[in-house]
């Protein structure tokens, strides 16, 4: 990627400052009285995590964990092994290129609202096949499968993503139920919703930016999923848009930190208490930046509305039930062309 092209170039009211805003920013979690192998179980500072995390999710949408019991050699094996993958020429990795057929793999011309990303990714999920939509058409019954490829280098690719992969999950598991006991809801509450989930795992490589006051890695976006949970490296480059004031505000990297944010299907399970908040990434002009997020997704046939429990006369129900497949294949659609109007968004199902 040399001389920014035309495609990259944001329009001018979402540029980015180069100006970074690092304020306190997004609270940090100590996961320890959840993960700890040591510990007998201390009901009262549980609590004291579970109320953290709802603080959390309706102040910001975002927060930060440490002691959350990934082993930090899984980040650093899966780490070492994307920065191989991405350094290579880039025909070997187009070997292995996603197409409108299969989402996964590797791709290098995505696109956020309309306008091109600077990065390039590759895509796997947790299983080695994941069946989804084969359409956005409510009538179209049809499944189509998505297979994992894995490229011939890095040999080890496969299996430390699937390691990193496994323990994530069990951590994802872990945030899940302490957001249901947040909300006043039995910790398993959602678990049903991920047996046979649509997790999406992705690497994502930025490379330096000639013009980083431009361009963006990922342009404004709020994340379609339940929870995604991500590694970034020490180059940072995630910005959050706060709920109380609107500035974007930087994440600062926190070394062996997951980062964790709701996604609209929480904000809908919620009825609005927990709200999916705009992100988006920056790139700079020498440092490249490397990061893993695990989209945490239910099944493809699940219908995401607001849990029962949390809707009463008060409290009506905001939204109307939209299929979670069916949704994931409509914002795909995007990744391959400008469709000229903005993707599918859950306030379309408000009511």
């Amino acid at each position: 990627m040399g001389e920014v092209d035309p495609a990259f170039i944001q329009d001018p009211q979402h540029r980015p400052k180069l100006s970074v805003t690092e304020a306190e920013g997004i609270p940090s979690i100590d996961l320890s009285p959840v993960t700890s192998q040591d510990y007998i179980s201390d009901p009262k500072a549980i609590e004291g995590v579970v109320k953290e995390i709802g603080n959390a999710c309706k102040e910001w949408g975002f927060f930060q964990v440490i002691n959350h019991g990934v082993p930090l050699e899984k980040l650093q094996k899966i780490q070492a092994a994307a920065r191989k993958f991405f350094d290579q020429p880039l025909e070997d990795k187009r070997k292995i290129r996603r197409d409108e057929r299969n989402a996964l793999g590797y791709f290098d011309t995505e696109s956020t609202k309309n306008v091109r990303d600077w990065k390039e990714v590759f895509d796997f999920t947790m299983e080695e096949t994941t069946l989804v939509p084969a359409s956005p058409d409510p009538e179209d019954k049809e499944e189509a499968t998505w297979t994992n490829q894995w490229p011939e280098y890095p040999v080890e690719l496969r299996e430390v993503c699937e390691e990193h992969s496994r323990e994530v999950e069990k951590l994802a598991l872990k945030l899940l139920g302490l957001v249901a006991r947040s909300l006043g809801l039995p910790e398993h509450r959602f678990n049903s919703y991920f047996k046979d989930q649509s997790t999406r795992i992705r690497l994502n490589h930025y490379p330096p930016c000639p013009s980083p006051q431009l361009a963006l890695g990922v342009g404004h976006h709020k994340d379609g999923g339940a929870l995604t949970v991500l590694a970034q490296d020490e180059v940072g480059g995630l910005e959050v848009k706060r709920k109380t004031d609107g500035e974007w505000i930087r994440v600062k990297p926190t070394p062996n930190a997951y980062i964790i944010n709701v996604g609209d299907i929480m904000q809908v399970w919620s009825n609005d208490r927990y709200e999916s908040v705009e992100h988006r990434v920056m790139v700079n002009a020498e440092k490249e930046r490397f990061s893993i997020p695990f989209f945490f997704n239910p099944a493809h046939y699940t219908l995401v509305k607001p849990v029962d429990e949390l809707i009463d006369e008060q409290n009506p129900a905001k939204y109307r039930a939209y299929s979670w497949g069916k949704f994931m294949t409509h914002r795909r659609l995007s990744n391959f062309k400008k469709l000229g109007v903005d993707n599918i968004q859950i306030y379309d199902f408000k009511f």
